[in-house]
Protein backbone atom coordinates (compact mmCIF):
# COMPACT_ATOMS: atom_id res chain seq x y z
CA UNK A 1 0.00 0.00 0.00
CA UNK A 2 1.13 3.52 -0.82
CA UNK A 3 1.87 6.06 2.05
CA UNK A 4 -0.91 8.24 2.12
CA UNK A 5 1.61 11.15 1.09
CA UNK A 6 1.98 9.35 -2.29
CA UNK A 7 -1.87 8.66 -2.47
CA UNK A 8 -2.51 11.93 -1.87
CA UNK A 9 0.13 13.20 -4.59
CA UNK A 10 -1.19 10.86 -6.90
CA UNK A 11 -4.64 12.00 -6.60
CA UNK A 12 -3.76 15.41 -6.90
CA UNK A 13 -2.06 14.76 -9.98
CA UNK A 14 -4.84 12.24 -11.85
CA UNK A 15 -8.44 12.94 -10.30
CA UNK A 16 -8.31 9.39 -9.30
CA UNK A 17 -6.62 6.33 -7.26
CA UNK A 18 -6.98 3.21 -7.22
CA UNK A 19 -6.32 0.94 -3.86
CA UNK A 20 -5.61 -2.68 -4.84
CA UNK A 21 -6.82 -5.30 -2.27
CA UNK A 22 -8.68 -2.80 0.37
CA UNK A 23 -11.04 -5.53 1.78
CA UNK A 24 -9.79 -9.04 2.42
CA UNK A 25 -11.48 -12.11 0.03
CA UNK A 26 -13.62 -13.11 3.03
CA UNK A 27 -14.99 -9.08 3.58
CA UNK A 28 -15.96 -8.74 0.44
CA UNK A 29 -17.63 -12.69 0.14
CA UNK A 30 -19.76 -11.42 3.00
CA UNK A 31 -20.57 -8.45 1.46
CA UNK A 32 -21.59 -9.84 -1.95
CA UNK A 33 -23.61 -11.78 -0.13
CA UNK A 34 -25.69 -8.82 1.50
CA UNK A 35 -25.17 -7.35 -1.93
CA UNK A 36 -27.37 -10.25 -3.41
CA UNK A 37 -29.57 -9.73 -0.63
CA UNK A 38 -30.45 -6.26 -1.32
CA UNK A 39 -30.94 -7.09 -5.02
CA UNK A 40 -33.45 -9.95 -3.96
CA UNK A 41 -35.68 -7.51 -1.73
CA UNK A 42 -35.72 -5.18 -4.37
CA UNK A 43 -37.01 -7.85 -6.07
CA UNK A 44 -39.42 -9.14 -3.49
CA UNK A 45 -41.12 -5.96 -2.90
CA UNK A 46 -41.36 -5.93 -7.04
CA UNK A 47 -39.05 -2.45 -6.70
CA UNK A 48 -36.09 -3.84 -9.20
CA UNK A 49 -35.37 -0.45 -11.24
CA UNK A 50 -33.88 -1.54 -14.41
CA UNK A 51 -33.02 1.81 -15.59
CA UNK A 52 -32.13 3.04 -19.03
CA UNK A 53 -30.69 6.31 -19.29
CA UNK A 54 -32.02 8.49 -22.13
CA UNK A 55 -30.54 11.60 -23.59
CA UNK A 56 -28.65 11.99 -27.63
CA UNK A 57 -25.59 10.76 -26.47
CA UNK A 58 -26.26 8.10 -24.06
CA UNK A 59 -28.54 6.69 -27.26
CA UNK A 60 -25.29 6.92 -30.10
CA UNK A 61 -23.24 4.80 -27.92
CA UNK A 62 -26.52 2.36 -27.76
CA UNK A 63 -27.12 3.04 -23.73
CA UNK A 64 -30.92 3.24 -24.79
CA UNK A 65 -30.96 -0.42 -25.59
CA UNK A 66 -29.38 -1.32 -22.28
CA UNK A 67 -29.94 -2.05 -18.47
CA UNK A 68 -28.37 -1.26 -15.33
CA UNK A 69 -29.98 -2.00 -11.64
CA UNK A 70 -29.07 0.30 -8.98
CA UNK A 71 -30.54 1.01 -5.29
CA UNK A 72 -29.29 3.85 -3.33
CA UNK A 73 -28.14 3.86 0.45
CA UNK A 74 -27.41 0.69 0.80
CA UNK A 75 -26.77 1.16 4.24
CA UNK A 76 -30.25 1.56 4.72
CA UNK A 77 -30.69 -2.06 3.75
CA UNK A 78 -27.58 -3.91 5.44
CA UNK A 79 -25.85 -3.00 8.04
CA UNK A 80 -22.71 -5.20 7.06
CA UNK A 81 -22.67 -2.22 4.00
CA UNK A 82 -22.87 0.74 6.61
CA UNK A 83 -19.56 -1.69 8.89
CA UNK A 84 -17.91 -1.03 5.00
CA UNK A 85 -17.96 2.67 4.90
CA UNK A 86 -16.70 3.05 8.71
CA UNK A 87 -13.91 0.22 7.46
CA UNK A 88 -10.44 1.63 8.83
CA UNK A 89 -8.65 0.83 5.47
CA UNK A 90 -11.36 2.12 3.60
CA UNK A 91 -11.40 5.31 5.78
CA UNK A 92 -8.13 5.74 6.03
CA UNK A 93 -7.22 6.32 1.87
CA UNK A 94 -10.25 8.73 1.97
CA UNK A 95 -8.32 10.58 4.96
CA UNK A 96 -5.58 10.83 2.72
CA UNK A 97 -7.21 12.47 -0.10
CA UNK A 98 -9.64 14.73 1.56
CA UNK A 99 -8.39 15.09 5.53
CA UNK A 100 -9.52 14.03 8.79
CA UNK A 101 -13.28 15.13 8.77
CA UNK A 102 -14.85 12.50 5.96
CA UNK A 103 -19.25 13.38 5.91
CA UNK A 104 -20.94 10.62 3.92
CA UNK A 105 -23.42 12.11 1.35
CA UNK A 106 -25.00 8.86 -0.37
CA UNK A 107 -24.27 5.50 -1.46
CA UNK A 108 -25.22 3.60 -4.56
CA UNK A 109 -25.69 0.14 -5.86
CA UNK A 110 -25.11 -0.79 -9.33
CA UNK A 111 -25.30 -3.91 -11.01
CA UNK A 112 -24.50 -4.23 -14.73
CA UNK A 113 -26.30 -7.08 -16.07
CA UNK A 114 -24.70 -9.95 -18.50
CA UNK A 115 -23.94 -9.08 -22.20
CA UNK A 116 -25.76 -6.27 -22.80
CA UNK A 117 -25.14 -4.52 -19.48
CA UNK A 118 -25.72 -0.58 -19.61
CA UNK A 119 -22.47 2.11 -20.27
CA UNK A 120 -22.35 5.67 -19.57
CA UNK A 121 -21.23 8.22 -21.58
CA UNK A 122 -18.01 10.10 -20.53
CA UNK A 123 -19.28 12.73 -18.29
CA UNK A 124 -18.52 14.68 -14.51
CA UNK A 125 -20.63 14.23 -11.60
CA UNK A 126 -20.66 17.72 -9.66
CA UNK A 127 -23.85 18.63 -11.88
CA UNK A 128 -25.56 16.01 -9.58
CA UNK A 129 -24.47 17.17 -6.09
CA UNK A 130 -22.45 20.05 -6.32
CA UNK A 131 -20.71 21.04 -2.86
CA UNK A 132 -19.46 24.66 -2.11
CA UNK A 133 -15.82 23.75 -1.88
CA UNK A 134 -15.80 20.74 -4.62
CA UNK A 135 -14.12 18.58 -2.27
CA UNK A 136 -16.97 15.35 -3.16
CA UNK A 137 -15.22 12.55 -4.34
CA UNK A 138 -16.41 8.85 -4.49
CA UNK A 139 -15.09 5.71 -3.82
CA UNK A 140 -15.89 2.56 -5.68
CA UNK A 141 -15.91 -0.50 -3.83
CA UNK A 142 -15.71 -3.77 -6.56
CA UNK A 143 -17.72 -6.61 -4.72
CA UNK A 144 -17.02 -8.60 -8.65
CA UNK A 145 -14.52 -8.38 -11.15
CA UNK A 146 -14.51 -5.15 -13.49
CA UNK A 147 -12.56 -5.87 -16.71
CA UNK A 148 -12.65 -3.75 -20.06
CA UNK A 149 -15.13 -6.69 -21.29
CA UNK A 150 -17.27 -6.03 -17.75
CA UNK A 151 -17.76 -2.34 -18.64
CA UNK A 152 -15.29 -1.31 -15.67
CA UNK A 153 -14.62 1.93 -15.44
CA UNK A 154 -12.77 4.37 -17.81
CA UNK A 155 -10.58 7.88 -16.54
CA UNK A 156 -9.58 10.47 -18.29
CA UNK A 157 -6.28 11.47 -15.71
CA UNK A 158 -5.77 15.10 -15.05
CA UNK A 159 -9.50 16.02 -15.90
CA UNK A 160 -10.32 17.02 -12.65
CA UNK A 161 -8.38 20.02 -13.26
CA UNK A 162 -10.97 21.39 -15.80
CA UNK A 163 -13.48 22.40 -12.85
CA UNK A 164 -16.93 22.68 -13.71
CA UNK A 165 -16.96 22.01 -17.36
CA UNK A 166 -19.43 19.19 -18.29
CA UNK A 167 -22.94 20.90 -17.61
CA UNK A 168 -24.99 18.35 -19.27
CA UNK A 169 -23.73 15.19 -17.38
CA UNK A 170 -22.39 13.44 -19.75
CA UNK A 171 -26.26 12.46 -21.89
CA UNK A 172 -26.35 15.55 -24.03
CA UNK A 173 -23.74 16.59 -26.64
CA UNK A 174 -20.97 19.25 -25.82
CA UNK A 175 -18.14 20.74 -27.37
CA UNK A 176 -15.90 19.69 -24.13
CA UNK A 177 -17.62 15.94 -23.90
CA UNK A 178 -15.90 16.08 -28.03
CA UNK A 179 -12.69 16.28 -27.04
CA UNK A 180 -12.99 13.53 -24.69
CA UNK A 181 -14.32 10.19 -26.42
CA UNK A 182 -14.87 7.35 -23.73
CA UNK A 183 -12.75 5.05 -26.43
CA UNK A 184 -9.83 6.93 -25.78
CA UNK A 185 -9.93 7.09 -22.04
CA UNK A 186 -7.61 5.02 -19.56
CA UNK A 187 -9.37 1.80 -18.70
CA UNK A 188 -9.33 0.64 -14.98
CA UNK A 189 -9.72 -2.86 -14.32
CA UNK A 190 -10.22 -4.07 -11.01
CA UNK A 191 -10.33 -7.40 -8.79
CA UNK A 192 -13.32 -7.92 -5.69
CA UNK A 193 -12.07 -5.77 -2.81
CA UNK A 194 -9.99 -3.05 -4.87
CA UNK A 195 -11.80 0.26 -4.48
CA UNK A 196 -11.31 3.24 -7.02
CA UNK A 197 -11.26 6.91 -5.62
CA UNK A 198 -12.18 9.51 -7.81
CA UNK A 199 -12.96 13.32 -7.83
CA UNK A 200 -16.54 14.58 -8.97
CA UNK A 201 -15.00 16.68 -11.75
CA UNK A 202 -13.21 14.01 -13.26
CA UNK A 203 -14.57 12.56 -16.50
CA UNK A 204 -15.23 9.17 -16.43
CA UNK A 205 -17.40 6.48 -18.21
CA UNK A 206 -17.98 3.40 -18.63
CA UNK A 207 -18.68 -0.11 -21.81
CA UNK A 208 -21.23 -2.39 -21.76
CA UNK A 209 -20.86 -5.39 -19.86
CA UNK A 210 -20.30 -7.70 -22.61
CA UNK A 211 -19.16 -10.52 -20.55
CA UNK A 212 -21.21 -13.26 -19.38
CA UNK A 213 -20.61 -11.96 -15.89
CA UNK A 214 -22.30 -9.82 -13.54
CA UNK A 215 -20.84 -6.49 -12.32
CA UNK A 216 -21.38 -5.49 -8.95
CA UNK A 217 -20.23 -2.35 -7.16
CA UNK A 218 -21.19 0.11 -4.71
CA UNK A 219 -19.90 4.11 -5.16
CA UNK A 220 -19.53 5.63 -2.03
CA UNK A 221 -19.84 9.63 -2.17
CA UNK A 222 -18.31 11.19 0.56
CA UNK A 223 -16.96 15.23 1.36
CA UNK A 224 -15.12 17.07 3.52
CA UNK A 225 -16.00 18.20 6.87
CA UNK A 226 -16.07 22.20 6.46
CA UNK A 227 -17.95 21.55 2.92
CA UNK A 228 -21.24 21.47 2.44
CA UNK A 229 -23.70 20.67 -0.38
CA UNK A 230 -25.53 23.73 -2.65
CA UNK A 231 -28.78 24.11 -3.14
CA UNK A 232 -28.91 21.92 -6.54
CA UNK A 233 -28.88 18.45 -5.19
CA UNK A 234 -30.45 15.48 -7.10
CA UNK A 235 -29.00 12.85 -5.02
CA UNK A 236 -30.10 11.71 -0.79
CA UNK A 237 -27.61 13.73 1.57
CA UNK A 238 -27.59 11.47 4.18
CA UNK A 239 -24.93 14.26 5.78
CA UNK A 240 -23.44 10.74 8.45
CA UNK A 241 -20.04 11.45 10.06
CA UNK A 242 -17.71 8.61 8.81
CA UNK A 243 -14.70 10.50 10.59
CA UNK A 244 -14.01 13.08 12.32
CA UNK A 245 -16.69 16.07 12.69
CA UNK A 246 -18.93 17.76 10.78
CA UNK A 247 -18.14 21.38 10.85
CA UNK A 248 -21.13 22.97 8.65
CA UNK A 249 -24.09 21.00 11.01
CA UNK A 250 -26.59 22.58 12.59
CA UNK A 251 -29.10 21.75 15.47
CA UNK A 252 -31.84 22.39 12.52
CA UNK A 253 -30.66 20.55 10.23
CA UNK A 254 -29.46 17.63 12.80
CA UNK A 255 -32.92 17.44 13.74
CA UNK A 256 -34.47 17.53 10.02
CA UNK A 257 -32.53 14.09 9.54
Amino acid sequence: MDTPQQIKAFFETNGYYLARGLFQPAEIAALEKEFDFIIGELARAGDIDNTQWTGELQKKIGGEKSMITHTHNVQCFSAAWLQACQAKAFLDVTEAILGPDIILHHTKLFQKPRENGMPFTMHQDWSYFPSVKDTMIAGIIHVSPATDEMGCLRVYPGSHKLGRAARTGGQEPSALLEQYPLEQATVVEAQPGDVLFFHYFTLHGSKHNRSNQLRKTVLVQMHAGDDQIEDKNYHPNVRLVLRGRNHCMTRHVANSL
